[in-house]
């Protein structure tokens, strides 16, 4: 399994980038032949626009083929460009006739009118009023530039001055705005994949790591229930004993080991129970009015005598106004009984344990302190230590007994009473772990 989960993941990974530049390429060739097909749309639409005002160019025109076109007068000699002829306004005009014809009037476009002067544009003779800025952009803006010639054996063939129309589109702009739902719908598809690559790795590495707290459960499990069945076998086949039969003071010791071990896998049986119920929120509280320093005293003095054992102390503070909360008495004695066992299981080698126990007033809020010296967690530890099962000793290190559900348990009962739990530890100095109440009143 550990050889085949990067293998996995490595596939996955040169799958996704293989569709994404498969779908980059894709994009890149649709933009490239719609860009192509609206170039030549516009050298069609722009070749029609210059034969219909060609038919206005030179001297003989029977039709005026723009309205307010004045009558060509006759004692006129000298040929007329279209420039002089037509105003901005009339050019216009007809390029949207056109481009409405050709059913390519959604396009947006500049123009202007000029004459040939050599084998360069010469004067401008009409343009519209952005024509300037957007023919000066090449990269966004196409133009197409076409030669209006007078019409085939009219008066004003070879004797009329040479022009050209200029139509600029914003063509990049119109790529975009024509292939825009493709676009969203491919860059949609790719973030649909990258979702479910991240969701798949996601899982994958989540079911590796659950398979390892499993594991470790499993052991702790087995280590825990292994030592009170042999100390209970052991005092089974002790009461065997022809002497012990006989001996009623080795009875009722022999007795009272095997009551304690059984009482002791008990309180285990029980605390996973707990958990699966805290879990699945099937726990029922038994809120009431509870003087919550009454709580800590009784707790703290259950632990004097493990403190002393191990010549260390306890501070306590007792600095809350207002100690008065609705809760369960027996989940409240739990999480600091919880609380406090850590503390002393997790001090150092050979360094007294010291804990120090805080509450103060906030508005509307009871917070209890709880400090120790022991051995600190590590920043990855802290953000895991409230997971079911998680230890930060794990495997076959047993040093430090318990299946890693008391801080998960702790945090479940906080929460059910509608508080907060903050743990802060720095490795090798210490855990703080600070709890809000709310108080009533």
């Amino acid at each position: 399994m550990k050889r085949i989960f990067p293998i996995i993941i490595v596939l996955i990974s040169i799958s996704l980038i293989g569709i994404i530049f498969i779908q980059i390429s894709w994009l890149n060739n649709m933009l490239v032949a719609k860009e192509e097909q609206i170039r030549e749309k516009l050298q069609t639409v722009t070749g029609v626009v210059a034969a219909e005002l060609s038919q206005a160019k030179g001297f003989n025109i029977t039709a005026r083929p723009f309205p307010g076109f004045d009558e060509f007068s006759m004692e006129q000699t000298k040929p007329l460009t279209l420039g002089s002829r037509l105003t901005a306004e009339d050019i216009k005009e007809k390029i949207d006739t056109v481009f409405k014809r050709q059913n390519f009037d959604y396009v947006p476009y500049q123009f202007a009118l000029a004459t040939l002067s050599g084998e360069a544009l010469g004067t401008i003779e009409r343009q519209s009023p952005e024509f300037k800025q957007w023919r000066q952009d090449t990269v966004n803006y196409f133009p197409v530039i076409q030669y209006i010639t007078p019409p085939s054996g009219s008066a004003a063939e070879n004797l009329t001055a040479d022009e050209f129309l200029i139509i600029v589109i914003p063509i990049k702009k119109m790529v975009f705005k024509d292939l825009q739902p493709r676009i969203i719908a491919a860059i949609l598809f790719t973030l649909v994949i990258v979702t479910a690559f991240y969701l798949t790795v996601h899982t994958m590495i989540r079911q590796k790591k659950l398979n390892v707290i499993k594991n470790d459960f499993i052991n702790n499990m087995t280590h825990e229930f292994k030592t009170p069945i042999a100390t209970i076998s052991l005092a089974v086949d002790a009461l065997k004993n022809p002497k012990v039969i006989g001996n009623p003071e080795k009875l009722t010791y022999f007795s009272s080991i095997i009551k304690e071990e059984n009482q002791r896998m008990n309180r285990q049986v029980e605390t996973i129970l707990k958990s699966a119920l805290l879990d699945r929120q099937e726990i029922q509280l038994n809120k009431r009015p509870l003087h919550v320093h009454q709580i800590i005293e009784d707790v703290a003095d259950n632990f004097a005598l493990r403190l002393q054992e191990k010549g260390g102390d306890m501070e306590i503070h007792l600095n809350a106004e207002n100690d008065l909360i609705e809760g369960d008495e027996v989940h409240i004695n739990n999480i600091i009984n919880n609380l406090l066992d850590n503390a002393v299981k997790y001090s150092k080698e050979n360094v007294p344990p010291h804990i120090s126990l805080t509450t103060s007033s906030a508005p509307r809020k009871f917070i209890i302190r709880i400090e120790d010296n022991g051995i600190g967690m590590t920043r990855e530890t802290v953000k895991r230590i409230f997971e079911k099962f998680y230890r930060a000793h794990t495997g076959n290190l047993h040093n430090v007994k318990g299946f890693g559900l008391g801080l998960s348990y702790v945090k479940s009962v906080v929460e059910a009473h509608d508080g907060t739990i903050k743990p802060e530890s720095t490795l090798g100095k210490g855990s703080v772990f600070t709890i809000e109440l709310p108080v009533q009143g």
